[in-house]
């Protein structure tokens, strides 16, 4: 005889397990896990530098790093929110919640408009009852009953010989508001991503810029946005003051920042002032500028070897330090015979270590010097290749040595002059600031604000608002009195019975006061 048994179950077919699949995706478990992963999925865009928020940063670490940073970029480290991992966990949430809450609103939709329950046959069985006999008809006991309950804001329908009320659907209500605020607040943040856009550009003081894609030293706009909604304005820094803790423990910690500038909003419109503070931006039409960081320009002048003037301005190094000791590079494509290139370490506040060697020891000026060394040959740009304006491609260049044949390194005060064997020079003239600005405008923003407020407003629903259903029966006894019950159940574990005791001793006490009671024969 044939045995058609199986050792196990049958596999699933593929609509099944694609029933299966849905339904692990819209369980509120599978979204709370979403919602987990994403949070960790976001930790390495605080810890690393990213290049939407502050690409020098992120050129230094590549410089001071290779080696991780080649990790780093094959793993979209350096843009966290932008890399496909992080937007396929950011859709899976999306979907997962939108599936969830969904078919939960059409089911408490039916439930707020659904009739209160009729009372259980038993009504002394409850955890809260009252009970007690008067010489008023049922009817009337159940009107004003009907009265005293709809005065507690309960929903009531009316049966032969009870009423039924029902109260606290906001708590459901708010526990849906807050999760549909959480898909609001999905659909902000992807609307701005798709629509706005975000540019960093780094301005010396007395120089500006214009609300335009080449003004940008970088520029992410989103997947659907277009250039030509740029408004036109124009941003020049007149001014960057900066302080810095003069004494004590955290001496030299910077205390403010403000950037003084002037903008105006089409081509000759008169100029407006402004000052930038941390997260004190400027809007204009709607597009927010933002000072992020700071750092010093050295001002320099080359002339060269004919002692033609083939440079004149500041240059900006980037800090590497807490006492914001600076790098940078002067490249002079321009010098003849050969192009010139200059290292070179800025320092604010100077002091000779026996150890380091020249370091800074405040990030204040008060000593400033520029150590330079020097490099002749060619600079590599003109080739077509990419180059860092932070760094220095020496591998066509020779170093340029002193009279003892040693490598030529300077230290100059502000004012003072390098000069090259070959006629050649470099004169430190002075220091300017800049400022690093972020330009950005994110349309998701007030949806965002929105379901945020939305959410904080359903949590609170969720939290104080108490489901329960109270009953009130009025039967006639065979003496021709009228018993009355009133009995209540919360809908929820926890939500204390001596809350409800309370609630319901209040509505018998209502009712009875409108009465004629004869006694209290069951209390619990």
């Amino acid at each position: 005889m044939l045995d058609t048994r199986q050792d196990g179950p049958s596999a699933l077919r593929p609509a099944e397990f694609a029933r299966w699949s849905w339904r692990q995706l819209t369980s509120m478990r599978t979204a709370l896990v979403l919602l987990f992963l994403l949070t960790l999925a976001a930790l390495p865009g605080s810890l690393v530098p990213q290049r939407s928020v502050d690409p020098a940063r992120v050129a230094q670490f590549v410089d001071d790093h290779p080696s991780l940073s080649a990790l780093y970029e094959r793993l979209s480290l350096f843009d966290v929110y932008s890399s496909p991992w992080f937007a396929a966990i950011y859709l899976l949430l999306f979907v997962s919640l939108l599936g969830c809450v969904l078919p939960r609103s059409r089911s408490h939709w039916s439930a707020v408009r659904a009739r209160p329950p009729a009372a259980p046959r038993n009504l002394d069985r409850l955890p809260v009852h009252r009970a007690w006999t008067t010489d008023e008809e049922p009817g009337a006991v159940l009107a004003t009953a009907r009265t005293v309950v709809q005065a507690e804001r309960f929903r009531v329908d009316s049966l032969d010989d009870s009423i039924s009320a029902e109260s606290g659907h906001w708590r459901e209500t708010g526990n849906l508001v807050f999760h549909l605020a959480l898909l609001l607040l999905l659909v902000g943040v992807a609307a701005g991503s798709l629509f706005g856009f975000r540019a960093n550009v780094l301005v010396v003081e007395g120089r500006g810029f214009s609300n335009s894609v080449p003004a940008y030293d970088t520029f992410t706009g989103g997947a659907a946005f277009d250039d030509g909604s740029l408004a036109p304005f124009t941003v020049t820094l007149d001014d960057l003051a900066v302080r810095y803790q003069k004494d004590g423990d955290q001496r030299g910690a910077p205390r403010d920042f403000r950037a003084s500038v002037t903008y105006t909003t089409e081509p000759g419109a008169p100029r407006q002032r402004a000052v930038l503070r941390v997260n004190h931006p400027l809007v204009v039409d709607g597009t927010k500028v933002f000072l992020l960081g700071n750092g010093y320009a050295p001002v320099f002048t080359v002339r060269d070897a004919s002692g033609t003037e083939v440079f004149s301005g500041p240059v900006p190094f980037l800090s590497r330090d807490g006492n914001m000791a600076s790098t940078g590079v002067v490249k002079v494509p321009g010098a003849r015979p050969e192009q010139l290139g200059f290292e070179g370490v800025f320092l604010p506040t100077a002091v000779l270590d026996r150890r380091l060697g020249p370091v800074s020891v405040f990030p204040g000026l008060r000593l400033p010097r520029a150590v330079l060394s020097a490099w002749t040959g060619d600079l590599g740009i003109d080739d077509g290749r990419p180059e860092s304006v932070y760094s220095l491609d020496t591998s066509g260049m020779d170093r340029v040595t002193g009279a003892s044949g040693q490598p030529l390194a300077q230290s100059l005060a502000p004012g003072a002059t390098m000069e090259l064997p070959d006629g050649a020079s470099i004169t430190f003239d002075g220091v300017r600031r800049w400022a690093a600005l972020q330009v950005a405008r994110n349309p998701g923003t007030r949806p965002a604000l929105l379901a945020s407020v939305l959410a904080l407003a359903g949590l609170m629903l969720s939290l104080f608002v108490r489901r329960r259903r109270v009953w009130v029966r009025a039967t006639a006894t065979d003496d021709g009195r009228t018993l009355v019950e009133v009995a209540g159940l919360a809908r929820s574990e926890g939500e204390g019975r001596e809350v409800l005791a309370g609630e319901v001793a209040a509505i018998a006490e209502a009712i009875r006061t409108t009465t004629t009671p004869r006694e209290t024969t069951r209390e619990r």
